[in-house]
């Protein structure tokens, strides 16, 4: 249901009016979910429970975010960033929360305008000077990135000493699967999950060539706990965050 009512909007409302006004029409939506069994930790609504998007993540009706959205929310929570503040392709939800935080000067950046965002950096030639960053966010980003090793010195270039990246990607068991030959929209989503990515990252593969670009790489697994009902966390998951020393 929640899918066909979304495709229903985007059909008739402009892409840039259905952003701008996204929260309110959401609010309508949201009150058929209002309750006590979950929270979102983004919004801190209080629902009865999560939207399930076809048994595969769970969205919150109120901002939409996602279960890794939440779960990353935590992450930065707990690591209480602030500074400057580079964000790539950010989800909506936290660039509406990330952008009003007064301790962050935050840089939101989409190189293919397909999310909210100020700037335009590709990522293989950030635009910015050395050590500018104190945090870096790259969600789902470096499986797009065909010059990957190239994203990841500039990220450590612009990234100050002592800066943290958090990153993740899809993960495969074994060692990094990628094919320079393939090209056509229909075999990379055969090959590699979806017609937008380049290669298939396993854990210590992508820890491995980060850690070829000086970085420090810290893996955080996260199990199934007490909070994955409440919060509408999927588990497990998994986060790579590196360090600039």
């Amino acid at each position: 249901m929640y899918n066909s009512i979304k495709n229903i909007a985007k059909s008739i409302i402009p892409k840039k009016l259905l952003f701008e006004n996204e929260l309110f029409l959401r609010r309508f939506y949201g009150i058929f979910f209002n309750g006590k069994n979950h929270e979102c930790n983004i919004c801190n609504h209080k629902i009865s429970r999560f939207i399930n998007l076809n048994g595969y993540d769970l969205l919150c009706p109120y901002c939409g975010s996602l279960s890794r959205t939440r779960r990353l929310y935590q992450i930065i929570n707990n690591e209480g960033i602030k500074g400057n503040i580079l964000h790539f392709s950010p989800t909506r939800c936290l660039y509406r929360t990330l952008k009003k935080d007064g301790q962050i000067t935050y840089f939101s950046t989409d190189f293919e305008n397909e999310f909210l965002a100020d700037y335009k950096f590709d990522i293989t030639n950030i635009n910015q000077e050395d050590d500018k960053f104190d945090y870096i966010i790259c969600y789902h980003i470096l499986e797009h990135i065909t010059a990957d090793k190239k994203a990841m010195k500039e990220l450590y270039r612009v990234l100050k000493p002592g800066g943290k990246v958090f990153i993740q990607t899809p993960f495969k068991e074994g060692d990094i699967y990628e094919d320079d030959t393939i090209v056509n929209p229909k075999e990379r989503e055969k090959h590699f999950g979806q017609n937008d990515h380049v290669r298939i990252y396993s854990i210590e593969g992508l820890k491995n060539r980060l850690t070829q670009h000086l970085f420090k790489v810290k893996i955080k697994h996260f199990n199934e706990n007490k909070d994955d009902f409440y919060h509408g966390f999927i588990s497990p998951e998994t986060v790579l965050i590196a360090s600039k020393l």
